[in-house]
């Protein structure tokens, strides 16, 4: 079972993969404001707590978040979006164990960074923006050489 984009993100995920098609060289410079759609921010912390994602390194659960008040968690975050104070917090590193062997590195980020990072606002502008980058890619390397 998973949750289901609303329409109103999904046809936006849309709008912008089809530019992002249509226009290859269309740069993407106002889609901060997207991410702090107060739609767009309850779908992400859906996510993250349907995905019963960990506590970051602040220790802050789902539990505490709706205990503390879901709604003015989620305004407060939408406020520093809105107004472009929001500082990600520097994610803590950990070595871990390889299965081969050796060790690899892994960021820990606090449980509001997270949210923003991996949820359907990141989304959008993920989306709309690969189909640009695949094509710029496949293009340099398809693209005729003279010799």
């Amino acid at each position: 079972m998973s949750l289901s984009t609303p329409i109103a993100i999904r046809t936006l995920q849309r709008k912008l993969y089809r530019k992002a098609k249509a226009e290859p060289a269309f740069r993407f410079y106002l889609l901060y404001d997207k991410i702090h759609r107060e739609d767009i921010l309850r779908h992400a912390y859906a996510l993250a707590r349907f995905n019963a994602g960990a506590p970051g390194v602040d220790g802050m659960t789902f539990a505490a978040i709706e205990a503390a008040g879901l709604e003015e968690w989620l305004a407060g975050l939408r406020e520093e979006l809105i107004s472009k104070t929001y500082r990600p917090d520097p994610v803590r590193r950990v070595m871990i164990p390889k299965p081969g062997g050796g060790e690899r590195p892994l960021g820990i980020r606090r449980s509001r960074n997270g949210m923003i990072v991996t949820g359907p606002g990141a989304s959008v502008v993920a989306r709309a923006t690969r189909a640009a980058r695949l094509r710029a890619v496949s293009r340099a390397h398809c693209s005729p050489t003279s010799t």
